[in-house]
């Protein structure tokens, strides 16, 4: 059973910064895209961000140049960076891994979902 685990949030200032960080049990974990999505309170979950097995990564336009995703295959994490914060992305978190090795936005092709850490951006 595949396990995620997900780190890092808290409450920051506008402007400010914050790392995630996702720590999965599999042992296949280097073979999947690893996703972040993001759950606002009152709306939909929404993709974040995709780091692939190749480490080529996707953002929503609405993080471009703001996050950055990344990967360490030989601890079994991904990171999301997140710079320049700012109160919309108020949300909580959750980090999943794809069952593929190239992963899209759409949230049906990720199989295993972390319980989600809060972050909360005051303006």
């Amino acid at each position: 059973q595949v396990q995620l685990v997900e780190s890092g949030g808290g409450l920051a200032q506008a402007g400010e910064s914050l790392r995630l960080t996702c720590t999965a049990t599999a042992s296949t974990f280097s073979r999947h895209a690893m996703g972040w999505f993001r759950q606002a309170p009152g709306k939909e979950r929404e993709f974040v961000a995709v780091i692939n097995y190749s480490f080529s990564v996707n953002y929503a336009d609405s993080v471009k140049e703001r996050f950055t995703i990344y990967r360490d295959n030989d601890k079994n994490m991904v990171y999301l960076q997140m710079n320049r914060l700012k109160p919309e992305d108020t949300a909580i978190y959750f980090c999943a891994m794809n069952l593929y090795a190239l992963g899209r936005p759409d949230q049906k092709e990720y199989y295993y979902w972390g319980q989600g850490t809060q972050v909360t951006v005051s303006s």
